[in-house]
């Protein structure tokens, strides 16, 4: 699991691991019931402290992304694929609100829009 860190971002480091991790779970690269590593190992590889570690995983766990079981470890959620299809969908509608205003500020039809998409939906099918 890479995650990559930058102090010129403008969000914090905990939202930029649980960003990242997230990314990671909905893509496919992370699956339901791999493990995660340990907040302390996480913090040792990333080089920030453990308690940063911790906010993302609680924000993670929160999100259901990830469960932690007691004396076994943290894992991918088994249970949260309604919740990262939600979340695809909200991704989806976001791209696709882009795409519609730049759409319109550039003078094409709903019509050449749908078509431009059943093209990019075809090449990839």
């Amino acid at each position: 699991m890479e995650i990559i860190l930058t102090n010129t971002s403008t969000k914090p480091i905990y939202e930029q691991i649980t960003s990242q991790i997230k990314e990671l779970i909905m893509n496919g690269e992370l699956k339901p019931g791999d493990p995660m590593p340990s907040m302390r190992k996480l913090a040792k590889d990333l080089h920030v402290s453990v308690i940063t570690t911790q906010r993302a995983y609680d924000d993670l766990v929160r999100d259901g992304f990830i469960i932690t079981i007691p004396a076994k470890g943290t894992f991918v959620s088994t249970e949260n694929q309604d919740f990262i299809r939600e979340e695809n969908l909200r991704k989806i509608e976001t791209l696709l609100t882009t795409a519609s205003e730049l759409a319109r500020q550039n003078g094409l039809t709903l019509e050449e829009l749908q078509s431009t998409l059943q093209l990019i939906f075809m090449e990839e099918s």
